[in-house]
């Protein structure tokens, strides 16, 4: 003869909700929330230290070309200009 099992079924787990308790006692949604928060601190902080500015107009792209050339331009004649002691008697200074 078989014997008829009296065992409950197994019971299926729990369906994953926004309630879930994920880790530390925090429910899910507060898990990613936090994830959100922290992911979004590290892109500001990136942008604020590397100056990762997108310019918005075709305007705002030509002035800033244009900036950069001004300033190598600037730079290079910087370059040719004689030391300031060479230019300039010291008063009081060995001639």
């Amino acid at each position: 003869l078989s014997q008829a099992t009296t065992e409950p079924p197994k019971k299926k787990p729990d369906p994953v909700t926004s309630e879930t308790v994920v880790i530390w006692g925090l429910r899910l949604w507060q898990v990613i929330g936090i994830f959100a928060i922290f992911v979004l601190a590290v892109i500001i902080t990136l942008c604020c230290i590397f100056k990762c500015r997108i310019p918005r107009t075709k305007k705002e792209i030509e002035a800033r070309y244009a900036q950069r050339q001004a300033a190598k331009t600037y730079a290079d004649k910087l370059d040719t200009v004689p030391p300031l002691n060479e230019l300039t008697e010291i008063p009081g200074g060995i001639s």
